[in-house]
Formats: structure tokens, sequence, C-alpha cells
């Protein structure tokens, strides 16, 4: 099996702590994020960021992998306090005994030891065993970017996602896998979607854990979210405003018609009900009016703001 720097891949140095090593893992994992980078080995380097970040955030996993290097994983399966000559009996502290007995036992075979211990002595540890190997993988957490239509209309969306799955001999391997998710209908930024045993792999043989997506709207071109109710500000010209008229406007469900009425001012707003995010209640629609004057850039069209100018006594700064 080729080596690999763990601390190297990560970029961090030997005595980094957790939170160091968390950090430059989350850089990491997003430059490379398949979803994202394009490039051939993308993928290749994503997977290994995951590796890294996979035995260097557990404290055991990282012990055995500065101490024995590359064999790090055979060096998981005895616990070299075990031996060395020490004062206790044998040379294996009492956590280091049941560790020991545990790995040469893990393939059954009891019966052939029966002295010294008391009856049922070995069906303990034999039940400590099951215990650890029932134990439930961690809980994956992530945040979803959706867009505002999607948050409207709610519906299916596929995703991809890295979580780690158990491997030969029980390692864990980082592994990408696609999701089908179902996303609520009018759902708000924050809101969890909960996805049973979607998480990571049990290092004990247990069930997966759950996978949390955090979901997140993304910003839109045209409407403007605060909680369920949306703004979308809405152009018109001076005559529209000033004479009154009917514009079309867009709005998540399709575009409508809507009524001007006559010396209408910019900063207005017309409220509709219901045609924000869907819900109970659903939220509202507000349509912000923004008179916009045509620009002044040739001869004919400066001369006639000229007798605008001439023909109203109109100034509207009242203050």
């Amino acid at each position: 099996m080729k080596y690999q720097d763990y601390y190297k891949i990560l970029d961090v140095d030997r005595g980094a702590d957790t939170a160091t090593i968390k950090k430059a893992y989350r850089k990491l994992a997003r430059r490379y994020h398949p979803d994202v980078n394009s490039e051939a080995d993308a993928e290749d380097k994503f997977k290994e960021v995951n590796e890294a970040y996979d035995v260097l955030k557990d404290a055991e996993k990282r012990k055995a992998y500065d101490q024995f290097g590359e064999n790090w994983k055979h060096g998981q399966d005895f616990n070299t306090g075990g031996y060395g000559g020490g004062a206790g009996a044998g040379g294996f502290t009492g956590g280091d005994f049941t560790d020991f007995f545990e790995s040469i036992f893990s393939q059954g075979g009891a019966g052939g030891f029966g002295g010294g211990h008391a009856g049922g002595g070995f069906g303990q540890n034999q039940g400590f065993r099951q215990s650890r190997r029932a134990q439930k993988g961690e809980d994956q957490q992530l945040k979803l970017d959706i867009s505002l239509e999607e948050a409207f209309n709610g519906g299916e969306k596929t995703i991809q996602i890295s979580r780690s799955e158990q491997g030969a001999g029980g390692i864990a391997t980082p592994v990408l896998k696609k999701l089908k998710i179902n996303i609520p209908r009018g759902v708000t930024s924050g809101k969890k979607i909960r996805l049973s045993r979607q998480g990571h792999a049990s290092a004990s043989g247990g069930v997966a854990g759950d996978l949390l997506l955090e979901l997140n709207i993304l910003p839109h071109k045209w409407f403007k979210l605060e909680n369920k109710d949306i703004t979308l500000k809405c152009p018109v010209s001076p005559w529209e405003a000033a004479l009154g008229s009917k514009v079309k406007v867009p709005t998540l469900s399709g575009h409508i018609e809507l009524k001007i009425a006559a010396g209408v001012q910019s900063g207005r707003k017309m409220r509709l009900k219901g045609r924000g995010l869907p819900g109970k209640p659903a939220g509202d629609l507000y349509v912000e009016i923004q008179i916009h004057t045509p620009p002044a850039d040739d001869k004919e069209t400066q001369q006639w703001y000229e007798s605008m100018q001439q023909k109203f006594d109109f100034n509207p700064r009242t203050f």
C-alpha cells in the first residue's frame, strides 16, 4: 500500500490541533468537490482529503498513524502498551488486556480458555464487543443551496455528497454518493431535512448515522425574499405613472397583469396577497413601483424635456 502523508495532504503541521485540521479540511473539500471543480484529478484529490481527515480527526486513529506510519491500520489491532516489561502483571494494563483479548477472540473460539476466569467472564467480553458493533455511525451535516423557484415549488432534487463507508478491514473510506431528496413546498432558509441512515458508516458495524441537510435559498435576480414575503421592484415610465396603465409583471407562479393607478409615485408598494412563499399562512408579494425616465442623449430629447420644464410648475422637493 502506498504511504499517504495525511498531514501533507491537508497542509497542516504534525502538531496541529483538531480545530486547525477541521478548518484545513473544509477549505480543501470545498476546493476539490466534484460539483465545483471540473479538473480531471479533482475527485481523486477530494477522496484523499476525506481519507486524511477521517484519520486525523479521530484521536485513536491519529495516534496509530503517528506511531506506525504506513502500517498504522495494522497497528490498530494491537496496543503496544501491552508489552514492554512494565510493572503490571504480564506486561498488560487493565484496559490494554481487554483490547488485546478482544482482538484475539474477534472470530470466536472461547472454548479453549476456562481456568483462571469465573464462569461467564468471557461472555461479558463478548457482550462488550456486541455493544460496540451496535454503535450508530456519526451524523453528517451539510448545507444545501437551492433556488427560490425550488423553495416555492418544492419537489424532487438529486444531490451528490461525500460520506465514509466501511471498507476492507473495517476501515472507513470516503465515497461519493448520489441521493434523491424531496424539498417541501414553501420551505425557508435554515430549515433542515433529516435523511435516516444516510450519514457516515459505523466504525463498529452498527447502522449508519443520519444526514442533516440545512437548506439555504440563494439570492434571486428579480425577487427579494424576507421570511415568506417577496418583493419585486417594477420599473415604469413617467407616462405610465402619470396616466395610469396596465403592466405585465413576473411572479413565481407566472406572469400577471398589474393595474397601475394614475399619479403613482416611486416607492409605492402594491400588495398581492398570498403570492409569496406557500404555507399556512402563505407569504405576500409586494410590487414596488420605480419610475424610470428616458435618457436625454440627443438634442431632440433635450428640447422635449425643456418644454416639460416650461409647461409644469412642479417641484418634487417639498421640504
